[in-house]
């Protein structure tokens, strides 16, 4: 049996806490687990510890939606939905024990599963948080067919408590599939989106395709007939630690992500993009979209690199934290966040400069 703390509602306090700093316009520092304190860029102001906030709101498994506190540990909700034949449907990234639903909302990270089955935004419902006024307040529903207006919730997803503090979060969810089996295909790396493009119009079950330089590795998911007739089709060898591994590029526990002091690139590719030439070693995801890149090259070459082919490259571990974490924006986005910034946290306190440092 998993030991949980019991549920804890702080709302009130939280907002007060905001409130506060909004008066005296003192910075705050949003703060989880720090599982992801490493991820964007360095964090200013006094910190506000928001894992107290915790505990299921409401879990419908026959509705296949949850409501959560988002200082609840991602490890507990995820433990109880597998208690239902349930989970989340973007594989959210854990960064070990702690890491919180809050976090894994704001950081806006998913898992090999993403391209398959969606985002972090794709997933969410709505969202109850506190504005840089200290005011609580919600965007969104909790059933999917709740569009009506101009819903914020999905912007909350990835961006790093610099719009509101997140109080609570509704997902939709997905049934955990019955059969799953990875196997292990040569193939080479440029033609990744290609292969796993031509299985899914097959109807192949792909939940997962990675490759790590040398070999192509997919996972499938579903029902037992439908996986043993892909994976005889399939052919390639199967995988007997399976789970390991997509657990273990999900979490970054890999060789690949330890190896050495180089800094750790993420640049995100179009589908069927010309792999980028930049030294370095390279682990791909997301069936090719989706590149880990440790390299001692310099930013602007990486970005340039990922930008030529209509990506960008985000300084995910390591490196000169003098260099901004994100691609520089597009001057259109750039000033849709501003605005999004002006309405929601205008006396710039909620994580200032942890997502671009003009904010």
């Amino acid at each position: 049996m998993v030991e949980t703390e019991a549920p804890s509602d702080l709302r009130e306090e939280i907002a007060a806490r905001v409130a506060t700093a909004a008066a005296t316009r003192q910075p705050l520092a949003l703060r989880g687990s720090g599982s992801k304190a490493f991820y964007g860029n360095t964090e200013q102001g006094e910190p506000l510890d928001l894992t107290g906030h915790r505990g299921i709101v409401s879990y419908q498994p026959t509705e296949l939606m949850v409501t959560v506190r988002a200082g609840t540990p991602l490890r507990e909700l995820e433990d109880a939905l597998a208690a239902e034949g349930q989970m989340l449907p973007f594989e959210p990234p854990r960064f070990g024990d702690g890491g919180t639903v809050g976090g894994a909302v704001a950081a806006g990270l998913a898992g090999p599963r993403r391209p398959f089955s969606g985002s972090v935004r794709d997933a969410l419902l709505g969202a109850r948080i506190v504005n840089g006024h200290g005011q609580v307040v919600r965007f969104g529903g909790e059933v999917v067919k709740n569009v009506a207006g101009y819903d914020l919730t999905r912007p909350m997803a990835g961006a790093l408590g610099t719009l509101g503090v997140l109080l609570d979060v509704s997902f939709k969810l997905l049934p955990r599939p019955v059969a799953e089996t990875t196997r292990a295909l040569e193939a080479p790396a440029h033609g990744v989106y290609t292969r796993v493009h031509d299985a899914l119009l097959a109807g192949y079950p792909v939940t997962g395709a990675a490759h790590d330089g040398e070999q192509l590795y997919l996972r499938l998911s579903g029902a037992e007939r439908g996986v043993r007739a892909a994976t005889e089709k399939l052919g390639g060898e199967p995988l007997d630690d399976g789970d390991t591994f997509w657990s273990g590029l999900r979490d970054q526990t890999l060789p690949f992500f330890s190896e050495g002091e180089r800094p750790l690139w993420r640049l995100s590719l179009p589908a069927a993009a010309d792999l980028p030439e930049v030294p370095g070693a390279q682990l791909l995801d997301w069936a090719g979209q989706q590149l880990w890149l440790r390299s001692d090259a310099d930013a602007q070459s990486v970005r340039d690199a990922a930008a030529q082919r209509g990506g960008h490259a985000t300084r995910f571990r390591g490196g000169d934290p003098a260099v901004p974490a994100f691609h520089p924006p597009a001057a259109a986005v750039s000033r849709l966040n501003r605005q999004l910034k002006d309405a929601l946290d205008p006396h710039r306190i909620l994580n200032p400069g942890r997502m671009d440092p003009q904010l």
